[in-house]
């Protein structure tokens, strides 16, 4: 059956649309990138993007489709500005935005659940905090100081939760997280639980001061 004039003018009017939705989102992630380099201080990784269970990458045997680095990607560093954005950005349009961990920051990486409980508790204690992120898999990350990641283990022994079944985990150097609000994974995009600020985005607070809150909410979650 053919198409009638009335669908050939919709199908006229579609194109242009999603064409500029695509430009809006090539717009978005240089603006978000910008912010994240020249404001907060931080490198950002290019990344691949899933779409239909296929990762950007080209490997069809990828097996973190739209949750890695770009291996010929090059960081964009702290301090670029806008247009050094936009010239290093152009050369991945739609790239997924990462950030590297180990380097201004390490990541406590919890269940979101716990994570917002502690959350909570922290607050109302006054505990200094970072920045906090949701992911679209159900995993709250806490930014605290470089080197968390590698002390971990210690830090749970000291505190007597070395021998606990807790979902905790610290991501430090070679890692990376997805920077809000990219997508994560083909998932759905990932959201500030606390958004940075000028104060604690190169100046996260250390691993120690939250680790005990953490421990403890998550431990009580598995049971």
């Amino acid at each position: 059956m053919g198409f009638t004039i009335g669908s050939s003018r919709s199908i006229r009017e579609i194109r242009p649309a999603k064409a500029a939705a695509r430009r809006r989102g090539r717009t978005s992630d240089r603006t978000s990138v910008a912010e994240f380099t020249g404001l907060w201080g931080w490198d950002v990784t290019p990344g691949a993007r899933a779409a239909e269970g296929r990762c950007s990458c080209g490997d069809q045997a990828c097996t973190a489709p739209g949750a890695h680095p770009l291996d010929f990607a090059a960081d964009v560093p702290a301090g670029a500005t806008l247009d050094q954005v936009t010239r290093a950005w152009g050369e991945f349009p739609g790239a997924a935005v990462l950030l590297p961990t180990g380097r201004t920051f390490d990541v406590l990486d919890v269940a979101e659940s716990a994570g917002r409980r502690a959350l909570v508790r922290m607050e109302r204690m006054g505990i200094p905090l970072g920045p906090v992120t949701a992911t679209p898999e159900g995993r709250a990350q806490f930014l605290v100081a470089p080197g968390a990641a590698a002390e971990l283990p210690e830090l749970l022994y000291r505190m007597g939760w070395d021998d606990a079944d807790l979902d905790l985990r610290g991501l430090g150097p070679g890692e990376h997280i997805t920077a809000p609000p990219s997508d994560r994974a083909g998932l759905g995009p990932v959201r500030w639980l606390r958004p940075p600020s000028l104060d604690t985005a190169t100046n996260p607070p250390p691993a120690r001061l939250l680790l005990g809150t953490l421990a403890y909410v998550s431990h009580r979650s598995g049971l």
